[in-house]
């Protein structure tokens, strides 16, 4: 990305994307290679890549306090803080200041926000990993949520189009519940975790682990502008190898080649406009974050591609005679049945031997377990239902582990030269159901420094999700002593709902207006030329990490859009 804006600004356009994420990376790319004249707006300021990642080579040594954040520096992000991203001195800055941008928690809820161009493409945890029918088919089956309105054989297609795009990392291993992809060489185990492998397939029934697939280059396959994996895993000051996939890196460069692309950062989209006498929506309302100025850019077909809980708050805000609940919520759902995935339950233990061995580099992904609970009668749990996958990892243990017992002189020396032993860890992610009272809204009464509400989080997970936790602790346990693992620890620690960092839900696909606001292409309803594909469309969660969905059914969307203007059915 050469400039500040690729083209120059214009009130009307074909298209109009909110938010440079994942999603709408991945929109702008597919809308402007169908020839639409595109703007993408994103609320927080201009990120260059390569240019803008200064911390990418710094070590602890080059930060003023260390591997700390200053006091004042924390001051302002006391809830970003409450995971281990937004507090670290080499990738704060990827994180909002919550004073800046505050919102409100009936219930606790970790809302980890990225205001810049390329949002949390930058620090996404890159794991990526393909539905099956056992996730779209789930809300039919038990109950819970609505059906959705499309399969696996509907979203493959899409998904083999991202997986050759972004570049994957992984093997595929043919468990119906994972459907493989189009993977680059996988990322080696290490000696232990390749023995935790071989392991639990012989002591459980065949269970499978394999390397976590993750979007990174790997093999001598060529992309455009990036280059392979250095493994020095410093991804989340953001790499500017274009190792792993950005919108930075990767879409967004990709959309400005076409020449179809004007990008405008610190643009707040608070709302979009409806047209009742067409049926449709003629552009969005923007604030320039800057200046406070208001603005008005008009479009055919727009792209919510916001993030769950902000698309969400757009389409609230977006309050009209025809819509005096906000633009497509005729059935109440917008805001409604918020999810995540639930995680910090598992277990850790030591193994003995493989003291000859080290590994080389550092690899930015390890191992990942699939779901293997409720796939079958013989899987089927008493207590809960849905299910869960692992991700882990072993390594040799620091040199600080000896201190404690150590004191100085020659022993201590000798000890900190040596590595420790080797330990490994697992832990799970499990699905939370579509609950219809899991909820974000607007509080009117608590504005932000635009003028804007601000949003109030009441969601929390329940008894299923509870009881699964339990046999995630228990299977992560059983796995590494059937393995050969000692001194097993194991852990189930307090969960708040985003502190996955997948939120989604607000804005669920359906079958039926009545109880959906979006279509099986992603439209709202009853307003067709608006499509929502990040996290607001998932109407359940599955136990995999989303954001290969959310690119697939994005990039899907948008050729649907291209093709239905192209009709003049837009």
């Amino acid at each position: 990305m050469s400039k500040f804006y690729f083209n120059e600004e214009q009130d009307s356009y074909d298209a109009i994307v909110v938010g440079t994420g994942i999603s709408g990376g991945w929109a702008a790319k597919e809308l402007c290679e169908n020839g639409l004249k595109t703007l993408i707006l994103e609320r927080g300021r201009m990120v260059e890549h390569i240019k803008d990642y200064t911390t990418a080579n710094m070590d602890p040594w080059d930060f003023p306090h260390g591997e700390e954040l200053s006091i004042a520096e924390k001051a302002k992000r006391p809830k970003q803080s409450r995971t281990n991203k937004g507090k670290s001195p080499d990738s704060y800055k990827w994180f909002v200041n919550d004073l800046d941008h505050p919102y409100n928690e009936t219930k606790p809820f970790n809302w980890m926000r990225g205001y810049h161009v390329g949002g949390r493409s930058i620090t996404w945890g890159r794991h990526s990993y393909r539905w099956s029918d056992l996730d779209f088919e789930a809300n039919k089956n038990d109950g819970h949520g609505v059906d959705w309105p499309v399969r696996y054989k509907d979203i493959a297609p899409w998904y083999d189009k991202v997986e050759t795009y972004i570049g994957v990392s992984g093997e595929n291993v043919g468990l119906p519940q994972l459907p493989d992809g189009q993977f680059l060489p996988m990322m080696e185990l290490n000696c232990v975790e390749q023995h935790f492998r071989d392991e639990v397939y012989k002591n459980l029934d065949g269970r499978i682990i394999t390397a976590g697939r993750i979007a990174h280059i790997t093999g001598d396959k060529p992309f455009e502008g990036r280059t392979k994996c250095q493994f020095r895993n410093r991804c989340s000051r953001g790499c500017p190898f274009g190792g792993y996939f950005s919108s930075n890196s990767s879409t967004l460069p990709a959309a400005e080649r076409t020449g179809n692309l004007t990008l405008r950062p610190d643009s707040i989209v608070s709302e979009v406009i409806y047209d009742p006498d067409t049926k449709k929506a003629s552009g969005v309302k923007v604030i320039d974050r800057l200046t406070k100025e208001e603005l008005v850019f008009n479009a055919k077909v727009i792209f919510l591609c916001a993030s769950s809980m902000a698309s969400a708050s757009i389409l609230l805000q977006s309050k009209s005679d025809r819509f005096p609940n906000g633009m497509g919520n005729d059935s109440d759902q917008v805001g409604r049945n918020v999810m995540d995935h639930h995680l910090g339950a598992g277990a850790n233990g030591k193994i003995d031997g493989y003291d000859d061995k080290y590994y080389k580099g550092r690899r930015p992904g390890g191992v990942y377990i699939p779901r293997f609970k409720n796939i079958d009668a013989k899987s089927k749990s008493k207590d809960y239902i849905r299910g869960f996958g692992y991700q882990g990892s072993a390594s040799r243990k620091n040199w600080k582990d000896s201190v404690a017992e150590l004191s100085m002189g020659v022993a201590l020396k000798e000890a900190i030269l040596k590595p420790g032993g080797w330990t490994m860890g697992v832990g799970g992610f499990g699905e939370i159901l579509p609950y219809e009272d899991n909820r974000m809204t607007l509080d009117y009464d608590k504005l932000d420094g635009w003028g804007l509400p601000t949003v109030t989080f009441d969601a929390e997970i329940r008894d299923n999700e509870f009881k699964m936790r339990e046999d995630i602790v228990t299977q992560a346990a059983e796995m590494l002593k059937k393995a050969g693992f000692e001194d097993i620890n194991t852990n189930n620690s307090k969960y708040n709902i985003g502190h996955g960092i997948h939120e989604m839900g607000t804005a669920r696909m359906g079958r039926s207006a009545k109880t959906s606001v979006l279509n099986g292409h992603n439209q709202v309803h009853a307003v067709p030329n608006v499509y929502v594909t990040d996290g607001a469309f998932m109407a359940s969660a599955s136990c995999v990490n989303p954001s290969l969905t959310y690119m697939a059914f994005t990039a899907r969307a948008a050729n649907h859009a291209a093709q239905e203007l192209k009709k003049g059915n837009l």
